[in-house]
């Protein structure tokens, strides 16, 4: 299972905002224990969307440099069930962005009906540390789009 939760950039401001979405398949591994015979996607991975979706607004600000690490989840609220064939969109408002940290307040809606919201809190971590061969090929696709990168990456 791979654990990428963002398909696609709509509209991104670096440290600021972002709009993202991910299409809901019906062969989602998980589906098949959560729950058979009534497949919904479980909270926690609408928490990790929103989160992917925060951290690619926040690594596009520090883009090169560090990346944005999920530390702590203020709060987790769910209201809809969400369903196979589901498309999600994720709105993320970035609330605090400070050198050691940020805050940034999550929604997720399908079909404009709010299914979930969050207050995440992301520390930064140097890119170093991760392996040469990562690339956040969703980020680097989108800023390659809005024509603020060069070159290309085919890593995961």
């Amino acid at each position: 299972m791979r654990f990428l939760l963002v398909d696609k950039i709509l509209d991104l401001v670096p440290g600021k905002q972002a709009r993202a979405v991910k299409f809901i398949s019906e062969d989602e591994d998980y589906f098949r224990d959560h729950f058979p015979g009534f497949p919904v996607v479980p909270g926690v991975l609408l928490t990790e969307m929103m989160a992917q979706t925060a951290g690619k607004c926040l690594n596009a600000e520090r883009y090169g440099q560090e990346y944005a690490m999920l530390a702590q989840i203020n709060s987790a609220k769910f209201y809809k069930w969400v369903k196979p064939g589901s498309e999600v969109l994720m709105t993320i408002n970035i609330r605090n962005n400070k050198p050691r940290f940020a805050t940034a307040e999550c929604k997720a809606t399908v079909m404009n009906e709010s299914v979930a919201s969050s207050e995440l809190f992301f520390t930064f971590v140097p890119c170093d540390i991760f392996s040469k061969d990562y690339h956040d090929t969703v980020l680097d696709s989108y800023l390659r789009d809005m024509g603020r990168m060069e070159g290309g990456s085919d890593g995961a």
